[in-house]
């Protein structure tokens, strides 16, 4: 199995964790992840835009002046796309633009993403992270304690309160991004989930113990 080192909030390695292989050690199926960053860039998509057809602006009706002998081209209608004012030709209307993908190509692509991150030698696994209030500057310290660079992102495996507080902490950071792989249920709130859009944009990934165990009981047999 792949082996990754634990550190605690000093930076310091305290010990060694065994990673899946079937899911941290995989080769990257590039295909999936752009699968599935399309499909979650595309389920952002608001699709409201709308602007009305030649047949919903106002005005219309009679002809505006005779089809020969004014010496002006022809014109049937002052609603013609071509007119000011008149409809818009092939106007956008509101549209879903979510796209759908199969459960065992998500599980795929999460086990990629995360392969990608490990092969890479961008993936950091510490003991917990936990604070009893928001504190921007203090997951700063942190960060730079255990990471050369700000571009990370953290994932913890409960939505308690003191880790939507590392959550919160995070708000203010440019490129740092924390969220909380959890599901509780009924009440999503404050719950991200683990996703390859986040993983894949920033440059580092830190899991604790708690994050990579979920991880493995949710992917280890292939779901």
């Amino acid at each position: 199995m792949a082996e990754v080192g634990v550190l605690n909030l000093e930076g310091q390695k305290v010990g060694e964790l065994s990673l899946s292989d079937k899911i941290f050690n995989i080769e990257p199926n590039t295909d999936l992840l752009f699968r599935y960053i399309h499909k979650q860039l595309a389920d952002r998509r608001k699709g409201t835009a709308c602007a009305k057809t030649k047949a919903e602006v106002s005005g219309g009706g009679r002809k505006p002046w005779a089809q020969k002998h004014t010496g002006r081209a022809r014109a049937g209608s002052n609603r013609s796309p071509l007119w000011r004012h008149g409809g818009v030709t092939f106007a956008p209307k509101p549209r879903d633009f979510s796209e759908s993908l199969n459960k065992k190509m998500k599980a795929g692509a999460i086990k990629s993403a995360l392969s990608a991150k490990f092969r890479d030698g961008k993936l950091v696994v510490v003991e917990g992270i936990e604070m009893n209030e928001p504190k921007t500057k203090q997951l700063i310290d942190l960060s730079k304690k255990i990471l050369p660079t700000m571009n990370a992102l953290y994932v913890l495996d409960s939505s308690v309160k003191e880790q939507l507080n590392v959550k919160r902490s995070a708000n203010n950071i440019p490129k740092l991004k924390v969220i909380v792989a959890d599901n509780t249920g009924k009440d999503k709130t404050n719950v991200d989930g683990l996703n390859v859009f986040d993983i894949m944009k920033h440059e580092w990934l830190v899991l604790t113990k708690n994050t990579v165990k979920k991880i493995t009981e949710v992917y280890e047999n292939g779901k």
